[in-house]
This record gives structure tokens, sequence and C-alpha cells, in this order.
């Protein structure tokens, strides 16, 4: 009986196995027509790609292909070398890059940026160690520094040599290997070695051709405060931080800008004791984190005058007046225009400052220089009284009145001072320089007459405004360099901090170019209004913008009342 059960039990195993079989038959027979119709389709495609990827062109172009990007792998990787400069060491590095350019950073304080090149290659210099010894022996021994001074060029040159040879062994060799890997074949290896050696030379090439030595004279530097707050997140936080941040701010500027003024030899401009040095400050908008700044720049720069182009208040109200108080702690000369957000009370309440000039159309010599000061026609103090009727054209008219009048008088100035950049444009030819607010942020340009436009950001950030974006408004001024002879702009370092609760900083210096010709008085661009009355208001009642009738042209964006 058992082996009954067991027998039945196997021919049931091999009668489903048998059914299976046939399924799977049928399967295959209903694929197979389909799966030849594919091949079919897809014959005539393989037959036309094989001879395109097989050709000997295609093949060449993959031998030069593979040389150039093994070569520019292996440049990267072999662009290392440390070399000791005086009493450090400093890492020597090779970055792929679009833009080229150099970089030496000093942790923990920051980095200069120079733009010394273009091409795809950057050049990284990190000081890695410090020596402490051999340091001390130098700042005992004067002797010691002198000669330190004359090996630092050749510890450098013989650093960069170094890692250039280094570089150029391990592209050759990895672009070689990969080929020979790849193809197995030595000839195409050595092709490949040959347009990696090829490659080596255009990137030699373009560092020769777009070398700049006039780079390391206008060097940006880029830093980060160590243990500052964090960005801050409401007002609250603003109240119980600022006072710590406003001291922060100040401790920044005075390290970055000596640090600044020890790693910058700056061989083509080098401001002497007798160079003017002007600090060009706006639109502070009544944040007292501004004077901090204002007064650690003025100490480290050792400046001669302050120029504000306006905005110094936020709504002119009467209980501001007092914010005024803080100009007289600067004890120099600060030359003011009054701002859109400016009333006539807060311009007498600058006046009232013993070191302040305020300019309303009068030219005046401060520091040995002859400046030109307009404030802003209007007063536009919150949303509910701001005149956007008032366009470009109109600021326009205005200011070609008044430079008209300047020219007429034959006191040229050095230079002009207006809050809006609109009304700035229109002295073009009167002077070789203007200076300029309102926008919120930092621009320069030459006008067609050869007088350089100046608009500066926000010197306090924008105040509170300044949080109603992503990302706060940067603080922004610049120390101005002039001649002392010639009265002449010679060049200029744009400073920026983070704004509010931030402490990043940045230095980037400009020099001004030569001037092909002298900037003498020019006829205005366009006729000045026929009336010889201003379009705007001798005074600023406070419903003055809802009583002017509104003109039908559409205002300028550029020129939006902040």
């Amino acid at each position: 009986m058992p082996k009954v059960r067991a027998a039945s039990t196997h021919a049931l195993a091999m009668l489903t196995a048998l059914r299976t079989r046939a399924r799977d038959a049928a399967r295959v027979t209903r694929i197979a027509p389909a799966a030849r119709r594919v091949r079919a389709l897809g014959a005539p495609v393989a037959r036309g790609a094989k001879p395109v990827l097989t050709s000997r062109w295609t093949r060449f172009a993959l031998v030069i292909a593979i040389g150039l990007a093994g070569g520019y792998i292996g440049l990267l990787l072999g662009g290392r070398y440390v070399t000791p400069v005086g009493p450090t060491d400093v890492q020597l590095t090779l970055h792929p890059s679009l833009h080229g350019g150099t970089t030496l950073k000093l942790p923990p304080l920051g980095s200069l940026r120079l733009d010394t090149h273009g091409g795809p290659v950057s050049l990284e210099a990190r000081l890695t160690d410090l020596r402490p010894e051999q340091a001390k022996k130098l700042i005992e021994d004067d002797a010691e520094l002198d000669r330190l001074t004359d090996q630092i060029a050749g510890q450098i040159r013989h650093g960069i040599v170094e890692l250039l040879m280094r570089a150029a062994l391990a592209a050759l060799a990895t672009g070689f290997v990969a080929s020979l890997l790849l193809f197995r074949s030595w000839r195409r290896a050595l092709l490949s070695l040959t347009s990696t050696a090829v490659g080596l030379t255009a990137v030699t090439l373009v560092t020769w051709a777009t070398f700049n030595p006039q780079s390391i004279a206008e060097p940006r530097y880029t830093g980060l405060l160590a243990n500052a707050p964090q960005v801050v997140g409401d007002a609250r936080s603003i109240v119980e931080r600022f006072t710590a941040y406003r001291a922060q701010l100040a401790r920044l500027v005075g390290n970055i800008s000596e640090l600044y003024a020890t790693t910058s030899t700056l061989p083509t401009y080098e401001p002497d004791p007798s160079t003017i040095r002007v600090l060009h400050v706006s639109d502070i908008h009544l944040n007292p984190a501004a004077w901090s700044v204002i007064k650690s720049v003025s100490t480290q720069f050792k400046v001669n005058l302050v120029i504000d182009s306006g905005d110094l208040m936020d709504h002119g109200s009467k209980p501001e007046d007092k914010f005024a108080n803080s100009i007289a702690g600067l004890k120099i000369p600060y030359v003011y225009v009054r701002g859109n957000h400016d009333s006539k009370e807060t311009q007498k309440a600058v006046a009232g400052e013993k070191n302040a000039i305020v300019l309303d159309g009068q030219t005046r010599e401060v520091g040995g220089l002859r400046i030109y000061g307009l404030g802003d026609p209007r007063f536009t103090p919150d949303k509910s009284t701001r005149d956007d009727f008032v366009g470009a054209d109109q600021l326009r008219a205005e200011g070609l009145r008044h430079a008209e009048e300047l020219r007429n008088s034959g006191n040229l100035p050095d230079m002009v001072v207006t809050h809006d950049p609109s009304e700035g444009e229109a002295f073009s030819g009167v002077s070789p320089l203007v200076l300029a607010g309102h926008t919120h942020a930092r621009s320069t340009k030459l006008l067609p007459t050869g007088s350089r436009l100046f608009i500066q950001g926000s010197t306090g950030g924008a105040g509170l405004r300044g949080l109603e974006h992503e990302q706060p408004t940067p603080i922004e001024l610049s120390v101005l360099y002039f001649s002392r002879a010639t009265h002449r702009l010679q060049g200029w370092d744009d400073l920026r901090l983070g704004g509010l609760g931030l402490t990043s900083a940045q230095i980037e210096r400009h020099l001004e170019p030569a001037p092909d010709r002298v900037v003498k008085p020019q006829p205005p661009a366009s006729s000045p209004p026929a009336s010889p009355t201003s379009p705007f208001p001798s005074e600023f009642p406070s419903d003055w913008p809802s009583r002017t009738p509104s003109p039908t042209r559409t205002p300028s964006p550029t020129t939006e009342p902040r």
C-alpha cells in the first residue's frame, strides 16, 4: 500500500512539471516573433553606429580627450606643496576654477583674494603652521627681520616653481597611465601624453596672457569674527544682543583693517601722510551700530573727514534729533547733506554739532577739499507720505538747475554731494567726483564727461528695515584717498560688513585710472527747466506730498525713495 501511494505522488509531480514546461514553451513561442522584430528594427541603427564608434577619427578624439582629462586631474592631484616662508609653513594648492586668481588664506582671520590671472586653475596659499621660537627671534632682533625680508621672496619663488614642476609631472604621468590602461596600446598612450603636454602648454599661455601684476594693489579681504552671535531672529533678540554686537563690529573693523594693511604691500598706490582720506557714509537710518563702525574706521584708516550723503534718520521726527549727538564723538569734520528721510529739523540738529558742516546749496572747503552739497528736495519719512510720483527726470531737472548756477559762479568744487544719484548725475562735468546714496546698494560708474558717480550703500544696514529681506542689508562705507596737491581721487577702499546680527567682513581696494583729460565745465545734457524756480517747495509741510499734483510720467525704479 505505501508503495502505491508513493508511485502516485511521483506521477502527480511529473505531470505538474510537464504542464509548467508547456506553458513556458507557449510563452517563448509568443515572445520570439516580437524579439525578432525588435532585432530587425535595431540592426540598421547598430550597423550605422558601428562605423562612427570604430572610426579612426573617433578613436583619435577619444585618445586626445583621455589625455586632456587625465592631465587635468593629475595637475590638480599633484598641485600640492608645503614651503617654508619665514617662521611659517605655507601650503600651495592648485584648484579647478572658471576664473583663475590667487587666494591667500590666513586662518582663522580670513583670506585675501587677488585677481592675478584667468584660466581653469586657481592658486591657493594657506598658512598651515607657525614656529613660535623663530617668530619670537624675529620680533626681538631687527637684523634677523631684515635678513628675512630678503629671503621671503626667494622662498615663495622656490615654492611656486616646485609646485608647478610637481603638478606638471603628475599631469603627464596621469594622462599617460590612464590612456595605457584604457586602450592597452603604447602608441595611443604616447598620443595621450602629447595631448596632455599640449594642454599644459595652453594653460600656461592663458595664465601668462591674463596675468595681472596690478592685482596685488587691489586685494579683496573676506573674514569671519570668531564666536560671533548667530543671526538675530526677532526684535527682542536684536535689543538683547545689540550692545554686544555693536562692540564686536567695532573690534572686527579694527582687526580686518590691521590685517589688510599688513598683508597688502600695495606697490602701485601707497597712501602717504600727505594723502587726504575721506570716509563716505550714507543711509544710516537711525542704526546706533553705525557710529561704532564709523569711529573704528576713522581711527584705523586715519580719516581726515566724514561725508554723509543723507538719510541719517528714519522719520525725521523730533525724538530722533538726539541721534545726531554721536557726531561730536567722532572729533573730525562731519559733512552732511539732507536725505529724503531727513527733515529740516534733522538738518538743524546736525548743524548744532560743533564738528558738523551742513551743506544745502553751498560750497565749503573742508580738510583741503572744496565740497558742494545739496539736500534732497523731498521729505518722505514713511510709506504713507512717499512721493512715488517724483521721478528721475524731475530730480535730474532740479539738479541741472543747481548745476547751471554752480557753473555760472565759476567756483567749481572738487566734489559734489547729493542724496539721490539721479540728481547727482546732473552735475556731470561740473566736478570730477559726485557722491550719492539712497539706493542702499553700492556702485560706481564714469559719466560721459569723465566725472565719476559714486553711490554708497547703507552704512546703517538700512536700520531695522534691513531685516525686511531674507538676508539683512549689509553695512557699507568707503575710504576715499585724494592727492593733496591735485585734489584728485587716487583710489578707495570699500568696506562691507554683515547686516544686523551678521559678522562677516570684506575690504576691497580700487585704484582710480589716470584721467585722460581734466574734467572741465560741460553744457548740461538737457536744458534745465525754463522757469528759474524749483519744481519742489522750499518748505516741507507734513502733508506736502499729498497736496502736490501727480504728473503722468512713471517714476524710475532706481530712484524709488527708501
